[in-house]
């Protein structure tokens, strides 16, 4: 097989993939349910002890990725 026609077909394949997702519906968004929500409230200031003792605030945390876990023995 020539090179010219390779890319011929593999042209091909590709414009009939594209055509194919162009084509294909999204999922019909108004037939769900979806409720309104209230938009997300800014967490209270508090301050919490790390493992070396450290107490921290939420301010100072203003702007990173914090990531809490609470648990318990109950």
């Amino acid at each position: 097989m020539s090179l010219r026609r390779g890319a011929a077909i593999v042209g091909a394949l590709l414009l009939v993939c594209v055509a194919g997702t162009a084509r294909a519906a999204g999922p019909d968004l108004s037939a769900m349910d979806f409720q309104a929500y209230e938009p997300p409230k800014p967490a209270p200031a508090f301050n919490l002890p790390d493992l070396t003792g450290r107490t921290w605030t939420l301010g100072e945390l203003k702007g990173k990725v914090v990531l809490l876990f609470f648990w318990a023995t109950w």
